[in-house]
């Protein structure tokens, strides 16, 4: 049936799709709207197959039977679910992929809060399994500016505990097991065999599924599968609110984690992972790994790994990540590349074979298996690293930077400032900027500053603003970006970086390694007086 309705003008797709609070989307029209807009701004439904799922968190099953009904009134031929409507986002990832599906829809707010009043998020795949790009994101955008009416059919709610085919009309409805395919295509990538090896030696970890989406993933393969003892993983079952928490894998929210890291009877390894399992955290004992090393250390030993064995084509990463993975690439002679934040930048070098390894300094990394970042997926190439080399996490990352030198860093997060305070910031850097190249800040020669712009080798779309830096002539940096996946104010991060060569010369501390760029953080345009904060809310 066809239904009429008015725009809401504030339906614009952030990084990760959109992002309101729960009772925004429980606004009269405004979830239809947007699913309307998808459709419409993607050339419709009819004939498609489809994949849905979610994270589980507050509202997802009510917002899966509208998706289900609204599929078959715009005459979709298929649409893949996931039991009990869950989906982690890798997995939607892969199920597309799988089925080659002409797209799919997740619903996550990914590493945010969960519950009544918190946080909430809708976001289109495209065929190959990853983000829309931004010319999608456009047109759906356009389209919910300009929605008149949406189409939803009349039909009772799909049952998506029981496994099988419903039909509604002319749509097959699939409600598929969430994990069973991904960890098929998790045992072609990784050995298996030496994993549980390692496990039957007595190797110990934790893995915290922060009560999201990765809970019966991590249950299923590394408990069910590779055989690591009941309770590696922790929190397992995924709560519509998180359990009050903050489904964020940093050293902050994860701190149940960390406790247990740092406790005397740490084990030998801990990871966690995200909302919507796209994001990782690697500890050892004692030992924090930061995701712009893990990413380089994945690369360094991914010929240890069957999936990667016979070599990466290159290597991508954001432009806040860090440097580490380019020196990588340059001893392995591979390409590497650096774009603006946000998975779907990565999408066309990995479909054109010029990446096979991505990452993002805000934990996550992930390949060209699928389209999006995979939590889970670093903690299992990780293990079988750990495996095959039967060392410590410290140890590999130590003799990484032995070879390789340290790349320092450290990102502050800023959260819920005011938008009028934020920009204000923004626009003094920008102003600093002028005239500054081949000038000194701090005592430091600047080499360059400017609004990082990015045009993809692949199909030349081009992206601007993507973040203020400032360069110096010994090679550390420091960057500023307003990020899009917060909903409440702005959050303004700030990344440091330095690079060491000498491990003689290596800080224990990597605060102290940074100490001076972050004191001129603050005081090149007076930081902490413009936003009203002493300090960062989350250091990573």
């Amino acid at each position: 049936m066809q239904r009429a309705t008015q725009p809401y003008h504030d339906q614009k797709p952030g990084t990760s799709g959109l992002r309101k609070k729960v009772r925004a989307f429980q606004q009269s029209h405004y979830l239809e709207n947007f699913v309307q807009a998808i459709a419409d701004g993607t050339g419709g439904f009819a004939g498609k197959t489809l994949v849905v799922g979610g994270d589980g968190r507050f509202y997802n099953v009510e917002a899966i039977q509208i998706i289900l009904r609204m599929a078959v009134a715009n005459g979709a031929a298929r649409v893949i679910v996931g039991q009990d409507g869950i989906l982690s986002t890798p997995a939607v990832s892969c199920l597309i992929r799988h089925y080659q599906a002409d797209g799919g829809i997740v619903l996550s707010a990914s590493h945010n809060p969960g519950g009544p009043d918190a946080d909430f998020g809708i976001k289109y795949n495209v065929s190959n399994g990853g983000p829309a790009p931004e010319a999608v994101t456009d047109a759906i955008y356009a389209c919910s500016r300009a929605i008149a009416v949406y189409h939803i059919a009349e039909a009772t709610p799909v049952d998506l505990a029981r496994l099988g085919i419903t039909h509604i009309q002319q749509t097959h409805i699939h409600v598929v097991d969430s994990v069973t395919q991904y960890q098929s295509l998790m045992g072609e990538l990784f050995d298996f065999d030496a994993i549980g090896a390692l496990f039957r030696a007595g190797f110990t970890m934790c893995f915290d599924a922060m009560r999201a989406v990765t809970g019966p993933y991590a249950k299923a393969i590394l408990e069910h599968t590779l055989g690591a003892p009941a309770g590696t993983v922790m929190n397992a079952v995924p709560l519509a609110d998180f359990g009050g928490g903050h489904p964020d894998p940093n050293l902050t929210h994860a701190h149940e984690l960390v406790e247990r890291l740092w406790s005397d009877a740490a084990p030998d390894f801990g990871a966690a992972s995200d909302g919507d399992g796209d994001r990782n955290m690697i500890l050892g004992s004692r030992f924090f790994v930061t995701p712009s090393d893990s990413l380089a250390v994945l690369a360094a030993n991914a010929h240890l790994v069957p999936g990667y064995a016979q070599g990466l084509s290159g290597i991508a990463r954001s432009m806040p990540t860090s440097q580490a993975c380019d020196t990588v690439a340059r001893e392995l002679g591979i390409e590497c590349f650096e774009t603006p934040t946000g998975w779907k930048y990565f999408g066309t070098l990995m479909d054109a074979g010029r990446a096979t390894l991505c990452g993002e300094e805000s934990f996550g990394t992930g390949s060209n298996h699928v389209r999006e970042k995979d939590g889970l997926w670093a903690v299992l190439f990780w293990l079988n690293v750990l495996a095959v080399r039967q060392q410590s996490v410290e140890q590999v990352v130590s003799e990484h930077w032995a070879r390789f030198g340290r790349n320092y860093y450290a990102r502050h997060d800023y959260e819920g400032v005011r938008v009028e305070a934020a920009n204000e910031l923004m626009s003094a850097l920008r102003q600093l900027q002028v005239g500054l190249v081949d000038g000194h800040l701090g005592g430091r020669e600047v080499v360059y500053a400017d609004d990082f712009a990015y045009t993809d080798p692949i199909d030349h779309s081009t992206a601007t603003g993507q973040g203020l830096r400032f360069g110096f002539a010994d090679g550390s940096r420091i960057v500023y970006r307003l990020s899009g996946t917060g909903t409440v104010g702005a959050t303004i991060r700030i990344y440091f970086e330095r690079f060491e060569a000498n491990p003689a010369a290596q800080y224990d501390d990597p605060r102290q390694a940074l100490a001076d760029l972050i004191e001129l953080a603050d005081s090149m345009v007076g930081l902490r007086a413009r936003i009203g904060r002493d300090q960062p809310d989350v250091i990573t």
